[in-house]
């Protein structure tokens, strides 16, 4: 038996047909770059994330750097965020010239807002939580702490389509919020795709400015922009996809319950803490496995597709060693336990009772249980 970490061939199976047909309406108008499927794509998000402006880019990355430039973040400045994430989170800092700082994390994978506040220094100018694999942090009181240092707060909820802080939706929180709809997350476009939220007039206004190039219409331009427009062909899957968000999450959240409930019987498995009255999207099943490079090997070679997110904390890459902060190398305690155990395993919505219990098998006879 064959157990893929995500079935991407499956994620378009049911609206290959409906997304085939508006693909060829779409191609047939000759117009490609920010066309009405676009608009149509941009107003369904902002309804669902509620949210006044949405607009559609290139990528999460993107949607990253454009939050930052629009916050005002610049060479010299020095941006929080967590060292358990893609590196997209960092690069955007980097790229638009500031340093990244790092916090550890706490239990629940995110960071721990207890420590910020220690991080904090006269460069501090934002700070950017990520909802690490659709699970949310504690966005009350990062919000908080924000407030009381006057920054910002831009939140990178690439994985957060779908999730709920106590009724709240991740990218609610921030000045101006980042997300991603690559392949592995909940709502998800054929290959990168992203999209900027805010609920601040003048910076939707330079957002929707700079994403073209700086340009107010065709033959004026305001500022020197770039180009991450969304292709309309991504917002048709888009906007397709999101009727079907919460089906998906609804789902994944089943088969993470199920193996909740079995992985916590074996006790050379912990799980993440799972905070009360959040709803989690579970982009990664997440877990904390004793011995857990073995136990890669074992399961792949039993065709059980797992991956590790990621051996090393991002203070730990080689890359950021350059910033030498050193007051930010100490008390990565928790995140450089989690480097060393966790592992991801399936839970995407495809996968099937018999697979279920096929991994579960695997991870008893792994663990002789």
């Amino acid at each position: 038996m064959k157990v893929e970490l995500i079935d991407l061939k499956q994620r378009f199976k049911n609206e290959e047909k409906t997304i085939m047909k508006i693909v060829h309406k779409v191609l047939s108008k000759g117009n490609l770059i920010l066309t009405k499927e676009v608009q149509n794509f941009e107003k369904s998000i902002c309804k669902y994330t509620n949210t006044k402006y949405c607009l559609g880019l290139n990528s999460g990355t993107d949607a990253l750097m454009m939050s930052l430039w629009s916050s005002g973040i610049k060479k010299g400045d020095e941006v929080i965020t967590s060292p358990i994430s893609f590196v997209a989170t960092a690069n955007a800092i980097v790229h638009v010239g500031a340093k990244p700082v790092f916090v550890d994390v706490g239990e629940d994978l995110n960071i721990n807002p207890k420590l910020i506040e220690n991080a904090i220094t006269k460069k501090t100018k934002a700070i950017i939580p990520v909802h690490w694999g659709g699970a949310s942090p504690d966005m009350f009181e990062i919000i908080k702490i924000a407030k009381k240092y006057n920054v910002y707060v831009v939140e990178d909820a690439c994985m957060g389509i779908g999730a709920k802080i106590l009724n709240k939706n991740p990218g609610s929180f921030g000045k101006v919020n980042a997300f991603s709809m690559h392949p592995l997350k909940s709502l998800n476009v054929m290959g990168d795709g992203g999209m900027i939220g805010t609920n601040d007039d003048k910076i939707a206004k330079w957002l929707r400015e700079y994403r073209n190039h700086g340009m107010i219409n065709r033959d004026n331009l305001s500022i020197w922009g770039v180009n991450v427009r969304m292709q309309p062909l991504q917002a048709v899957v888009a906007n397709i996809q999101l009727d079907e968000v919460n089906k998906i999450v609804k789902k994944r959240i089943k088969n993470a319950k199920f193996l909740d409930s079995e992985l916590s019987k074996i006790k050379f498995i912990s799980l993440p803490r799972r905070n009360k009255g959040y709803r989690e999207t579970f982009a990664l099943y997440m877990a904390n496995f004793e011995n857990r490079d073995s136990l890669k090997k074992y399961l792949i070679k039993n065709k059980i597709e797992v991956k590790i997110h990621y051996p090393k904390g991002l203070n730990n890459q080689p890359a950021f060693k350059k910033f030498n902060l050193k007051r930010n190398i100490k008390n990565f305690k928790v995140s450089d336990r989690q480097a060393k155990m966790l592992l991801t395993i399936p839970v995407h919505q495809f996968i099937n009772k018999k697979q279920q219990d096929y991994v579960i098998d695997n991870l008893s006879k792994f663990y002789k249980v």
